[in-house]
């Protein structure tokens, strides 16, 4: 970790492959769980993503770090965390990468024609990544406004959503998000007719432990059944330690691919 100043830090991911500028013991901070939803897009094409929420820009910058032909558009409503994310992208050790991730300002729960205007253009993606926030709006009360927003749950959430991603998705494109085993209905729910062949795995830290986590894959127009896939686990038994596969996951070295052979056209 290197400092930027007393209110930011520049975190390095994928073991030093791209850095993230962030603020410091305030906001959302991105970590692990931004490394797992970026591995659950699998694909080797000319792609285009779009990262929902995407804060400082973490998930979106370990799909293009690791699939060489992949653009990102980042998308995100805080003003002061989509300032943060192009000063990532602008970190001289992301040149690499930087040609191919935009940041545009926009709610994603726009609707209609506000949202194309707000450049959530229709029927655009292969693939739409999320990591909404996840925390009920009474719990866990934060004074700081910056935490508040990218972790607070609103109703409606998942539908709003999973709503935009349907719209700027192709068909055959495909959603991915990590979530809360608590959220699984709500999310089903969104995805409705809109989306199909379901993939949920959930997260443990450790066997025997409750789920933490789950990842969610899913195919726009796919009338595939839902699939609930074995269980990832995270530490070695009696270790803080990584399992090796949830290490390479987390540092770029693997993707996480669906079960199902569908994918984007």
């Amino acid at each position: 970790m290197a400092m930027n100043g007393a209110s930011d830090t520049i975190d390095a991911f994928h073991r030093g492959s791209f850095y993230i500028v962030q603020p410091k013991g305030r906001g959302h901070r991105s970590g692990m769980d931004a490394m797992l939803l970026a591995a659950l897009v699998a694909d080797d094409r000319a792609i285009k993503v779009a990262d929902l929420g995407a804060g400082a820009g973490a998930a979106g910058l370990a799909v293009v770090c690791r699939l060489q032909k992949a653009q990102a558009v980042l998308f995100e409503r805080s003003a002061e965390m989509a300032d943060y994310a192009r000063r990532s992208i602008a970190l001289p050790e992301n040149a690499h990468v930087a040609g191919r991730v935009s940041v545009v300002e926009a709610d994603v729960t726009l609707t209609a024609r506000a949202r194309n205007d707000a450049g959530l253009a229709d029927e655009v993606f292969h693939h739409v990544i999320m990591n909404p926030p996840f925390n009920d709006a009474a719990d866990r009360r934060t004074p700081d406004a910056l935490k508040a927003e990218a972790h607070a749950m609103t109703d409606g959430l998942f539908e709003r959503w999973i709503r935009t991603a349907g719209a700027i998705m192709i068909p055959g494109g495909q959603l991915s998000l990590i979530a809360r085993p608590e959220s699984i209905a709500d999310i089903i729910t969104g995805c409705g007719r809109r989306f199909g062949g379901i993939e949920i795995t959930p997260i443990h830290p450790r066997k025997g432990e409750n789920a933490v986590r789950i990842l969610v894959t899913a195919i726009k127009g796919s009338r595939a059944r839902l699939s609930l896939r074995a269980p990832l686990i995270m530490h070695e038994e009696g270790t803080h330690k990584f399992s090796p596969f949830v290490d390479d996951l987390n540092n770029g070295r693997s993707a996480y691919a669906r079960l199902s052979r569908s994918r984007s056209r």
